[in-house]
């Protein structure tokens, strides 16, 4: 018999969503179970650059951070997420500033060349980037490795919290649900998850009063990404396999400027550089950008990453470059020091050099649907960060917004779970799996053995990847779309095949997981018959106003 781990919350995933979700339940005093299925550190957040858009300059105001999303979303955005989200960022990100984040604070040099911005309560300044889209400076950073710093003083955080109990290394498989302990067609309300000890091979059953997705994107569907090795879309595909409603994942964010180099495929140059003013150019030098949006270089990512593409084919070229040789060296080494360091590694001084870059998928806009408190369609259920979709990115998501809803929904979801497992205490109703028949359903693994060769697995995952890179990418068409379900199709026959046969390996779980997010994409881009934000198809290469201005649920 596999062991029952029972607790009030059950978060997954240890980025900035999942932490943030953790310390704001345990310090309402409720008990958490908070799971990763690798090392608590390594997730997309440590690799955030740029850093979290915050209304902090008094030049700046409310009203123009909330026009700049709704702008970048190109009329999807849900106005009034991205009005709360706007307004309660300051106050969360001045709780990261407690919490120890040590945001970069402005300098007498910058002082100089701009105005200063000043923290909301008068007494701090910081440092403050512009990226593109935003019409201010807004960007709270450190360095240009702010992912890192938040998950630093979060994971610190979580460490020394004593309601808090972390386990590392265990991979979640499935969601419970109700519907599944009594062996019915209806999901009911989400009562925990079961997870694989990836280091014993043993799968636990985790109960729990509320459960809570934080389990990042999905850039690994694409063969060329940003993402960590994390970023398999497994929340996404576990709500979606319990019942819960998916949306707009057909909105894959391609940042526009990935170091090209063979062995560097993953890493980002932030787009913040381009805010300094680096332009990007053909390999013949010619600034291009100018012939696809008024603001150039700093046009939204959506608009720069498909410009890039569409150069790309016109030149036959591999890669563009982006310049910022015009940049004084001193200027670029201190703002920028990880990046500068990082391309030096690889042989490239950008100070007089310029940085050969190609777009790779980066950010998942769609995901598991859900509203202004971070609750799913299944109750008990709630998604957070990268996993969830609010609203607030609508068609195309602002740089650097997503740090920014993290930290606010991670706050809003432990305020209304809060509620609930309290609501549950005080009436003393008994806890979500006290009133079945009998006790959570324990993993059953049949008669399944261990995989011998894990070369079908490799070859499936390399297949899906190409396949989307392909056929889903920056540029679409319906007869590619078309081409890639009636694969994917194939392919998960095989795969569920792998599922049932055989015990479970991490890599196993992820295949899956990868497999159905890979179709969630195709099902929401053949819905979407217009082009719009992140979305473009050559069948359709306009807006539709009148009859697509919706959300795809799948």
């Amino acid at each position: 018999m596999s062991p029952i781990l029972t607790s009030k919350a059950l978060v997954l995933g240890t980025g900035i969503a999942g932490l943030s979700t953790a310390l704001k339940f345990a310090d309402r005093g409720f008990d958490v179970l908070l799971v990763c299925k690798g090392d608590p550190a390594e997730g997309s957040t440590r690799y955030a650059q740029g850093g979290i858009a915050s209304v902090w300059s008094k030049d700046d105001t409310v009203e123009e951070h909330i026009q700049d999303t709704l702008t970048a979303g190109a009329g999807l955005c849900n106005e009034n997420i991205v009005d709360l989200c706007v307004r309660e960022g300051p106050a969360r990100v001045r709780e990261l500033i407690e919490l120890g984040v040590q945001f970069t604070r402005i300098t007498p040099a910058e002082s100089a060349e701009a105005s200063p911005e000043t923290g909301t309560d008068g007494a701090e300044t910081f440092s403050l980037h512009r990226e593109g889209g935003h019409g201010q400076r807004r960007i709270l950073h450190a360095d240009d490795l702010t992912g890192w710093a938040i998950e630093k003083a979060l994971l610190k955080k979580v460490d020394e919290h004593p309601c808090i109990r972390l386990l590392d290394h265990h991979v979640a498989i499935d969601l419970i649900t109700e519907g599944k302990a009594r062996k019915r067609n209806t999901p009911g309300r989400c009562l925990g998850a079961y997870a694989l000890n990836e280091k014993t091979g043993e799968v636990l059953t985790l109960s729990a009063g509320v459960t809570v997705l934080a389990t990042g994107g999905a850039g690994k569907a694409y063969l060329y990404t940003s993402n960590p090795d994390t970023a398999t879309g497994d929340g996404i595909a576990m709500a979606y396999r319990a019942g819960a409603q998916v949306s707009n994942m057909e909105f894959m964010q391609f940042h526009p400027t990935c170091l090209y180099h063979p062995t560097a495929r993953t890493f980002l140059i932030s787009e913040a550089l381009r805010g300094e003013g680096a332009v990007l150019k053909t390999l013949a030098g010619e600034e291009f950008m100018g012939k696809y949006h008024m603001l150039g270089s700093l046009a939204p990512r959506d608009v720069v990453a498909r410009a890039i593409d569409m150069e790309m084919k016109r030149t036959g070229d591999k890669h563009v470059l982006l310049d910022a040789t015009h940049i004084p060296a001193e200027e670029l080494k201190r703002k920028f020091p990880h990046i500068h360091e990082t391309c030096r590694f690889y042989g490239i001084d950008m100070t007089v050099e310029l940085i050969p870059v190609v777009p790779a998928a980066h950010y998942t806009c769609g995901g598991v649907r859900a509203d202004e408190n971070g609750q799913s369609s299944v109750a008990g259920l709630y998604a957070v960060g990268e996993a969830a979709c609010t609203g607030l990115h609508g068609a195309n998501r602002l740089a650097s917004n997503s740090l920014l809803e993290a930290v606010v929904f991670a706050h809003r979801v432990a305020e209304h779970g809060g509620k609930q497992l309290t609501a549950q205490q005080e009436s003393g109703t008994p806890g979500p799996d006290q009133g079945l028949a009998k006790p959570l359903p324990q993993w059953d693994t049949g008669h399944a053995v261990e995989i011998e060769e894990q070369i079908d697995i490799a070859a499936n995952w390399l297949e899906i990847r190409h396949l989307m890179w392909n056929y889903v990418g920056i540029v679409r068409s319906n007869r590619r779309l078309e081409r890639a379900k009636r694969r994917l199709e194939l392919l998960r026959s095989e795969v569920n095949a792998y599922y049932w046969d055989y015990l479970l390996t991490r890599d196993l779980i992820e295949l899956r997981n990868l497999l159905t997010v890979a179709e969630l994409i195709v099902q929401c881009a053949i819905l979407r018959k217009e082009s719009r934000g992140l979305h473009y198809t050559v069948d359709y290469p306009a807006k539709d106003e009148r009859s697509f201005k919706h959300d795809t649920v799948v």
